[in-house]
């Protein structure tokens, strides 16, 4: 990837005022000195979401987010950092100098591949709109019997790819090489000879979350093998994290917190045009865990598995089982994910049913959707003779085996006797109730690392890390202390460089805290008239936990500087108190005399001096 030098995203974030962008985006209004507004990263109806104009940060008091304008746009957008800023380079019309300098075809590797594709996307346009011949009248006719007449080719840019070398000539034309051409997958080496890759068909442009066209899937036009044709694996495209229509779907799917996940192109254009807009498909292969956090991060409510009645689209719904996980269970908190599922009737597809039925009649059957562990159990019961006594054995195991990855959970235990429940009802069953249990409890959960995480795990978090200890009030707040001062020094420079010998002393309770610190008194070191967003910015490189932290607190009321001060002091206190704790547990091992006799001392003159410090340290200054 290309540099953006330090000066140019200067420029653009001088140019990028926080509350203008995101009042773009979302309606904000004012109240006090702040903006608030409700959060586009998950579905609110009171806003939590706040910005600070004189920070140049936000934070979302919801779901925990929070940063600067160039992290905005890359959560919002699914973008890096590089393409954060290029898209608000845009913006602001400004342009930015890259490594490896600036010419009509972009330097950047991926920037280029882009290039070739959109030049591609609307060659394939222009063909299906202009073109001449049976074969550009056949595509016309094939989209104007599945009714994608009208705006909808403009609305999805959808194309005609005529093959024999026409767009190898026109790419050419365009000053792109070869090795350009093959890289974008838009044209294949044979025998020495470039050939277009996609010859005859229909043409459905793959676009990735900010819109950019990455790359293509073409139907054949009347017979031929293979029926749907995708582009292969290339720099931009990569089939088990790219979804179709995401680039459409994205705003439905924040604004109804739920994402429906179809198997088609036709199936994802033919439901939105009828209204259903938060609708996405698979790329020629089955639905992948970082598809659902791909998902995850827009439909904050559920992401429904919309099957086809016929045989392959139930093979696609046992695929689906696989992804039950832990992020399913209450216990997963608000990183729980809803999967449900709901498969159509009498073999329709998605298209077919809503051409057949209407949208709402879809609407009745998506509301009706089973959470997919109970989709799962009934699709494992309903494939056995449940009064033959063999075979209530089997699928009580079939059943169970559902019921591992998340064995621990309540949600388990009561699906593991619910199964039991129903077994029974059709004859009888040679265990009990608790022996059920007890199987459940001996099964072996599955392993991999797609499994290990589930959709909902926090970024950055080790999917093997352990479940961490109910924390007491004491270090819960201890946790709050450190959070405080964290994002007090972010958006108060002036008193990260008062109180710097506390940033470096602190014994941080949380390694993530640690990295700030140490990020934060790098930068102001460097540049003591760093802005807020900058701390932020240059913090978000360290940890990608920084926004959340160093954008919610500040919630004490007082002048920064004396609300600092409290915060230094009580945290160094409480350094102090744990190293009383220290001490004394040493004091109480057993040691020789001579060094019970220094460590009672060194106890003894700690005690006295946290005591002093508490009795001047009780009450937070106020506001002037």
């Amino acid at each position: 990837m290309a540099g953006i030098s330090d000066e140019d995203i200067q420029k653009v974030r001088d140019a990028s005022d926080v509350v203008t962008v995101i009042g773009e985006r979302v309606p904000v209004k004012q109240r006090g000195r702040d903006f608030w507004c409700c959060c586009p990263l998950h579905q609110e109806k009171t806003p939590s979401f706040k910005i600070d104009p004189s920070t140049q940060l936000w934070h979302c008091f919801g779901c925990g987010e929070g940063g600067d304008v160039f992290s905005f746009i890359m959560k919002t957008e699914d973008l890096s950092f590089p393409e954060a800023v290029r898209r608000l380079a845009e913006r602001a019309h400004i342009d930015i100098v890259e490594t490896g300098g600036r010419g009509s075809i972009p330097a950047s590797r991926k920037a280029r591949l882009k290039e070739v594709c959109a030049r591609t996307a609307e060659f394939y346009h222009t063909q299906l709109m202009r073109g001449r011949g049976p074969e550009a009248d056949a595509a016309r006719a094939y989209l104007g019997g599945r009714g994608f007449g009208g705006k909808v080719p403009d609305t999805w840019c959808l194309g005609f790819a005529p093959g024999r070398g026409a767009l190898v000539r026109h790419l050419s034309s365009l000053g792109f090489t070869g090795e350009d051409l093959v890289a974008a997958n838009v044209a294949v080496e044979r025998g020495g000879q470039l050939r277009d890759r996609f010859y005859n068909r229909v043409m459905f442009p793959i676009f990735d979350v900010a819109g950019d066209c990455i790359a293509f899937g073409g139907r054949v036009i009347g017979s031929g093998e293979p029926k749907y044709l995708n582009s292969g694996e290339t720099p931009l495209f990569h089939k088990s994290q790219v979804l179709y229509g995401l680039d459409h779907a994205k705003g439905a799917m924040t604004a109804t917190g739920t994402a429906i996940v179809v198997e088609g192109y036709t199936d994802v254009i033919a439901l939105s045009e009828a209204g259903i807009a938060n609708v996405v498909a698979t790329l020629g292969t089955a639905l992948t865990m970082r598809h659902i956090r791909v998902l995850s991060r827009h439909a904050s409510k559920r992401i429904v598995y919309l099957f086809d009645g016929d045989a392959a689209g139930q093979k696609a719904a046992d695929r689906a089982l696989a992804f039950i996980d832990r992020s399913m269970t209450p216990e997963a908190g608000r990183s729980q994910v809803e999967l449900v599922a709901v498969t159509l009737p009498d073999n329709l597809d998605p298209a077919e049913f809503v051409q057949a039925r209407g949208a709402d009649a879809l609407r009745a059957l998506l509301d009706d959707a089973m959470p997919l562990l109970e989709y799962g159990i009934e699709r494992r019961l309903a494939g056995f003779n449940l009064d033959a006594p063999a075979e209530r054995d089997r699928a009580l195991r079939e059943c169970l085996g559902l019921l591992a990855p998340i064995k621990e959970s309540l949600v388990a235990k009561d699906y593991a006797v619910r199964i039991w429940s129903t077994l029974r009802a059709h004859g009888r069953l040679g265990i009990e109730e608790s022996d059920v249990l007890n199987l459940l409890a001996a099964l072996e959960p599955p392993r991999g690392a797609e499994r290990e995480g589930g959709p909902g795990a926090a970024a950055g978090t080790p999917p093997s890390a352990a479940p961490r200890r109910a924390l007491s009030r004491a270090e819960l707040n201890r946790l709050r202390f450190e959070r405080e001062f964290l994002s007090l020094a972010a958006q108060n420079p002036l008193v990260g460089l008062a109180h710097a010998d506390a940033l470096a002393q602190i014994q941080w309770r949380e390694d993530v805290h640690r990295v700030l610190a140490e990020s934060i008194l790098a930068t102001l070191a460097e540049n003591p008239a760093a802005s807020p967003a900058d701390v932020v910015a240059r913090a978000t490189v360290a940890t990608p936990h920084a926004g959340r932290v160093l954008t919610g607190g500040a919630s004490q009321a007082g002048e920064p500087a004396a609300v600092g001060a409290y915060l230094a002091e009580e945290l160094a206190l409480g350094d102090a108190e744990e190293a009383i704790g220290s001490l004394t547990a040493q004091l109480n091992a057993g040691v020789s005399a001579e060094e019970a006799e220094l460590l009672h001392a060194a106890v003894t003159t700690l005690q006295m001096d946290v005591a002093a410090r508490r009795l001047a340290h009780r009450t937070l200054p106020s506001a002037p």
